[in-house]
């Protein structure tokens, strides 16, 4: 696994993860490593081979330590019921084929999204190690969790790293349509900033994505005006129960459903991967396979200049941009990811906070697959 800075054993054996969890404001907060361990165990009951279970695990937890609640162990029982209704192949081979100098694809012979684009962001990274550049494309994957995860492995060898998918369900139209036909379709750019920091713009291509919207459900909170619309009529949609019935807007209108479609593109045709029409809802159906595309590139930064000089020139620009004047009531100016590397430094060391609903739902995943339960 690439070295995240100080690992999730570190953190617990330095700051205050208690092993007993603590409620805070409704929610309870339980330890990185309680998080770790139950994602394995119920991998490993769905069939999933023992370092394979750990290296999902540990990777699923990551978008929770990062603060992408929405695709971290939220998950796990989804990813559990395509298992057990022949959606997913626990034990899948993962190939690779070398098509040119910096260039390749993965198959990920329908196996679970996280190893899949785990391989391809190592493939990535050797190939731009040789070559300068290396863009891997895959297919017959599954949904892969935080696009930023993927993103980042190629900024801690030194690298930008730059990574699309074709999301796993259609939730938006193409501009000016009422059927759902594109996806929420992730864009993830990461790049190296100096003293172990990196930037990294992580953002769908809708407003939210759809785990947000799933979120508000969980814990039955209305959404905001400007999230979804109804299809039928156009008008805002506020209640996340109803939101079949909806269509999430795009970012910055018709230019958002534009940048979903060309990346859905390179993701999915390119590949030769689901897309538009052909994606497989994996809300709805969880006993079909997917054949989800995703694509990653790493780029090289040596390659063009010293990557110290890179590194102190995006912290130049950085410290000029925080420094600038303010809209009033703005307490200051932040950069893509910039709170990323925090967040994950204090949730290794405080615990994650989990809202209760979600706990009895992976006590509930626990009961049925014979482990022992999250609390």
């Amino acid at each position: 696994m690439p070295d995240r800075g100080r690992t999730y054993e570190e953190g617990v054996m330095a700051g205050n993860a208690a092993e007993l969890a603590r409620p805070v404001s409704g929610d309870t907060v339980l330890p990185v490593s309680r998080l770790i361990t139950f994602s394995e165990r119920a991998l490993r009951s769905l069939g999933v081979p023992g370092e394979d279970a750990g290296i999902v695990a540990e990777l699923l937890v990551e978008a929770d330590l990062t603060g992408a609640d929405a695709h971290g162990i939220f998950r796990l029982p989804q990813y559990a019921k395509m298992i057990r209704e022949g959606g997913i192949d626990p034990a899948a081979t993962v190939t690779v084929h070398r098509s040119a100098a910096s260039t390749a694809i993965v198959d990920g012979g329908n196996g679970l999204g996280h190893l899949v684009m785990k391989k391809a962001a190592d493939t990535a990274v050797e190939l731009a190690r040789e070559s300068g550049i290396g863009w891997v494309g895959t297919r017959n994957s599954n949904h892969a969790g935080s696009a930023s995860i993927w993103a980042a492995i190629p900024v801690e060898h030194g690298m930008v790293g730059i990574y699309s998918a074709v999301a796993s369900a259609n939730h938006m139209a193409i501009w000016g349509g009422t059927e759902p036909a594109l996806g929420t379709n992730p864009l993830a750019i990461g790049m190296p900033a100096g003293d172990d920091n990196m930037l990294m713009l992580d953002m769908a291509t809708t407003v939210v994505s759809y785990g947000t919207i799933k979120k508000y459900a969980l814990h039955g909170k209305t959404l905001p005006e400007g999230w979804m619309i109804d299809r039928r009529t156009g008008g805002s949609l506020t209640d996340p129960a109803q939101s079949a019935e909806g269509l999430l807007l795009p970012i910055g209108g018709y230019k958002g459903s534009g940048l979903a479609l060309m990346l859905g593109f390179l993701g999915g045709t390119l590949n030769g991967a689901a897309m538009g029409l052909d994606v497989v809802d994996f809300n709805a159906v969880s006993s079909q396979p997917t054949n989800t595309g995703q694509f990653i590139l790493a780029l090289d930064i040596a390659r063009f200049r010293p990557r110290a000089e890179f590194e102190s020139e995006v912290q130049r620009h950085a410290e000029a941009l925080k420094s600038g004047a303010r809209l009033p009531g703005v307490d200051a100016i932040r950069l893509p990811g910039e709170q990323r590397t925090e967040r994950r430094e204090q949730r290794i060391r405080d615990g994650i906070r989990m809202p209760v609903p979600l706990i009895a739902r992976l006590d509930a995943l626990a009961g049925e697959l014979g482990i022992e339960p999250l609390r």
